[in-house]
């Protein structure tokens, strides 16, 4: 059976329910890291802070609570990192012995497909699971990168080289926070995407389900609310 036939087996729901989630992911990410000025995300709104960090850790001696925080935030990525890398083998797993996870999805959906069709639903999965990991592993090294610039600062607060390597720190964070956004992102979406083992329309349910989460945590949560409080008593 070559690729043209194998195509066939999917049906125009299964095509446009793909599409949806491709899109979705797309678009969301895309409105996250490019919000309106008027309705900031809180991704960009923490950007902001992140960088009046940077600033702030340039009068404060020493420098431990700046570099424990920054360790918390490698171990956060090297966590999702490893759930990541555990994810990826178990649907590796899956691809040799595909018998008992076809025979509950054919209960749930009422279809006998053959094994090429739940394969490669499992490979939609698998790519979202290994983008998440190569997404987890680039933000870890880049907060390492963080910390040797921000070791880099001078303590001097009138050294020239004092706030411009402040703020590279500042990007390079804003970087690495970034990549695990888009990191979580991902494993959001590939949740989403094993909804196709229950057929199209589940998968269009929970395309949007966790677009809508997104959403909300994003644009209307209890925690932009705080940040905007916060940036409201500042001003």
């Amino acid at each position: 059976m070559d690729i043209f036939s194998r195509l066939t087996l999917f049906s125009y729901a299964d095509y446009s329910a793909f599409g949806l989630l491709l899109l979705l992911w797309f678009v969301i990410g895309w409105r996250i890291e490019h919000p309106s000025t008027k309705h900031a995300s809180v991704s960009v709104l923490m950007a902001g802070y992140r960088r009046e960090w940077m600033q702030q850790m340039i009068t404060r001696d020493p420098r431990i609570y700046d570099a424990t925080i920054l360790g918390n935030l490698r171990q956060g990525t090297a966590f999702f990192a490893s759930a990541s890398m555990i994810s990826i083998g178990g649907v590796l797993a899956l691809f040799g012995n595909t018998e008992q996870l076809i025979g509950i999805a054919d209960d749930l959906t009422l279809n006998s497909d053959p094994n090429i069709v739940w394969e490669l639903k499992l490979m939609v999965t698998l790519f979202f699971v290994t983008n998440a990991f190569l997404k987890f592993v680039w933000s870890n090294r880049l907060f390492g990168y963080c910390a040797v610039l921000m070791s880099a600062v001078p303590n001097d607060v009138d050294d020239p080289r004092t706030m411009p390597r402040a703020m590279q720190a500042a990007e390079i964070n804003v970087t690495a926070a970034r990549g695990f956004n888009r990191g979580l992102r991902s494993v959001y979406f590939g949740l989403a995407s094993a909804a196709w083992l229950a057929g199209p329309i589940a998968l269009i349910v929970a395309s949007l389900i966790t677009c809508l989460v997104l959403w909300r945590r994003e644009f209307a949560s209890r925690s932009r609310d705080v940040l905007l409080s916060g940036d409201a008593h500042d001003a």
